[in-house]
C-alpha cells in the first residue's frame, strides 16, 4: 500500500472538507485540548447553510462560537460533559446534555446508540508506516472516530505523537486538512483559596501509600496533591487524564510504576490537559500510553491496580454521604465524568483508597459564605457518587472515613470536617432529621 499517495489524494481545504456535512446529520467533535480549531471555524462559517446538525462531544477547550445564539436551528450541541465554554448554552436550553459515565461515552457511538455520520478529529503527522496518533486526546475520540461513516482529520505538525492504543492509518481518513498551530494549553491549579487547597492536598497525601497507583481528576486539588508526594516511593498512574505535575514526580524518581499490578512501568491515561512543556515531554515517550476511555475508565480494569487511589472533587456532600458533583441544585454544571468509574474501581482494588475532596465552604456571588458539607443536598441536585459508593471525604479540616459506618456515625464524621462556623447548625439539622 502506497500510503503517501493515499495521503496526498485526500488533502483538501477545511471548507471543502466541511462541505460534506449535510443537514440533519450527527457530527462527532473531538475535544479537550485537541479541539480542531480550523475545522470548527469552517463549520461555523457554513452553519447558516445547514439545518438541524447535531454536534456530539464531551469537554472542549477554547472559543465556542458553534453554540452562540446565532447557531440556533443550524447547529445544536449534545454534550456528555458540560465544559465552561458551553455551560451557558446548556443552562439556557440552546444545547443538550446527555448524562453518561465517561467509561461508556465511546460505546454510545460504537454500539449505535448515537450513530455518527461524520467525525472531526485532530491528529499528529503520519509516521513512516502511515499511522497518525490521536495525540493528546485518545480516550474519548478514537472509538467514536472509528465508528463514524466519514472521518475528517486535521493533521497538525505540532500535535505530539503519543503511544499506546492511539493510532489510526491514513487510509481510514476520508478528508485530510493539513494545519500548523500550537495545541491549546490548559494548566491546572490557580482556582480556589491556595491555603485551603494546600491543606486538603496534605490531608490526601497522608492517605496515599508507597506503591500506590493514582487517578487524578480535573482541578486544583488533585494537581496540588502531587506536590506532597515527594517522599513517596514507586508510585504509578492509571487515570483518565493527567497534567504537568506528573512530570516532576517522574523526574524526581517518585513516579516509577515499578509496583503497578497492571501495565507495570507505564503511565496509563485517556487524554492530557497541560502546557506545551508537557506536550513536548509526552511526544514519543515510551513511558506514556494513551488508551480509549472504555478501557482506561472501566471500573473492573481499574480494580486490577492494587493500592488504587482515586481523587475526585464535589460541589457538596450531605450528611449521609451522597456526593453532588454535576449540578448546583437543578442547574446543570458539569457531568459525572469519570468520578464513579474510579471511585468504584478504587473501592474494588486491593488496598484501594477512593477519595472525594472539597473545600469546606464556598462563597456565593452575593458574598455569602455557605458550607459544602450539608444536611441535605439542594433540591434538584444530582447524586454522582452514591452514599453506598463513598468512602473517604476530605476537607481542609481532616478526613472522614465513611466506609461501613452508620448514618449516625457518618453525620458525626462529616460534621467534624465541616468548617467550624457551620458545625453547630449542622448538628441541629442532623438532630431534626434523626441522624444523630
Amino acid at each position: 500500500m502506497d500510503w503517501q499517495k493515499i495521503y496526498r489524494s485526500r488533502i483538501v481545504s477545511a471548507e471543502e472538507a466541511i462541505s460534506v456535512i449535510k443537514s440533519n446529520q450527527r457530527v462527532f467533535l473531538t475535544g479537550n485540548c485537541s479541539t480542531p480549531q480550523v475545522l470548527l471555524k469552517a463549520l461555523v462559517k457554513r452553519a447558516p447553510e445547514l439545518e438541524n446538525v447535531e454536534i456530539d462531544q464531551a469537554l472542549t477547550v477554547g472559543p465556542a462560537e458553534y453554540v452562540s445564539p446565532e447557531m440556533e436551528g443550524h447547529l445544536r450541541v449534545n454534550t456528555m460533559f458540560i465544559s465552561a465554554n458551553i455551560r451557558k448554552a446548556v443552562q439556557e436550553g440552546r444545547a443538550d446534555f446527555t448524562p453518561v459515565f465517561l467509561s461508556e461515552f465511546p460505546l454510545l457511538f460504537k454500539n449505535g446508540i448515537l450513530p455518527l455520520d461524520v467525525a472531526l478529529v485532530h491528529l499528529s503527522p503520519p509516521d513512516e508506516h502511515g499511522f497518525c496518533s490521536f495525540g493528546v486526546e485518545v480516550g474519548l475520540t478514537k472509538t467514536p472516530a472509528e465508528s463514524s461513516k466519514i472521518i475528517i482529520a486535521e493533521i497538525n505538525e505540532q500535535m505530539p505523537r503519543t503511544l499506546g492504543d492511539s493510532f489510526i492509518h491514513v487510509s481510514q481518513l476520508d478528508y485530510i486538512v493539513p494545519v500548523n498551530y500550537p495545541i491549546a494549553e490548559m494548566v491546572m491549579g490557580a482556582k480556589g483559596d491556595p491555603e485551603v487547597v494546600e491543606k486538603i492536598a496534605a490531608n490526601i497525601a497522608d492517605l496515599i501509600p508507597d506503591g500506590a497507583t493514582m487517578q487524578m481528576g480535573i482541578g486544583a486539588i488533585p494537581d496540588a496533591v502531587l506536590r506532597y508526594l515527594h517522599d513517596k516511593k514507586d508510585l504509578g498512574v492509571h487515570t483518565e487524564l493527567f497534567s504537568d505535575g506528573v512530570m516532576d514526580l517522574v523526574e524526581r524518581g517518585v513516579l516509577t510504576g515499578a509496583r503497578k499490578t497492571l501495565h507495570r512501568g507505564k503511565i496509563i491515561a485517556g487524554f492530557i490537559l497541560g502546557s506545551q512543556k508537557l506536550y513536548d515531554w509526552v511526544d514519543n515517550n515510551p513511558m506514556i500510553e494513551l488508551h480509549p476511555t472504555e478501557y482506561v475508565n472501566d471500573p473492573f480494569v481499574i480494580a486490577q491496580n492494587e493500592r488504587m487511589v482515586a481523587i475526585n472533587s464535589a460541589i457538596e456532600v450531605d450528611l449521609t454521604g451522597q456526593v453532588c458533583a454535576d449540578s448546583i441544585g437543578p442547574k446543570l454544571y458539569s457531568g459525572v465524568g469519570g468520578q464513579l468509574d474510579f471511585i468504584y474501581g478504587a473501592s474494588r482494588s486491593k488496598g484501594g483508597v477512593p477519595i472525594i475532596a472539597l473545600p469546606s465552604t464556598t462563597t456565593l456571588r452575593d458574598g455569602t459564605r455557605v458550607s459544602r458539607i450539608v444536611a441535605m443536598l439542594k433540591r434538584g441536585a444530582g447524586v454522582v457518587t452514591t452514599r453506598n459508593h463513598v468512602r473517604y471525604v476530605v476537607t481542609e479540616y481532616g478526613v472522614a472515613n465513611l466506609y461501613g459506618k452508620s448514618i449516625r456515625q457518618r453525620a458525626h464524621a462529616l460534621i467534624n470536617i465541616a468548617h467550624p462556623d457551620f458545625r453547630d447548625e449542622l448538628r441541629h439539622q442532623a438532630k431534626e432529621l434523626n441522624y444523630i
